[in-house]
């Protein structure tokens, strides 16, 4: 019994070296992003920003 307890993890520990994992390899693939600008938006905050820098300026 007590030579079976002993011997059962030593026999694992042996046997462990032998298995082998298989991994697919990890594919990476480039990202498209599409960035839409609204020129009407953009141009309204330069607009109310400089509004805002001028007032502060001139104080």
């Amino acid at each position: 019994m007590r030579l079976a307890a002993v011997a059962a993890p030593l026999l694992l520990i042996l046997f462990a070296g032998c298995l082998s994992v298989k991994t697919d390899p990890i594919e990476v693939k480039p990202i498209h992003i599409t960035v839409d600008v609204n020129v009407k938006v953009d141009k309204a905050l330069k607009d109310f920003f400089g509004d805002m820098d001028r007032k502060s300026s001139g104080s």
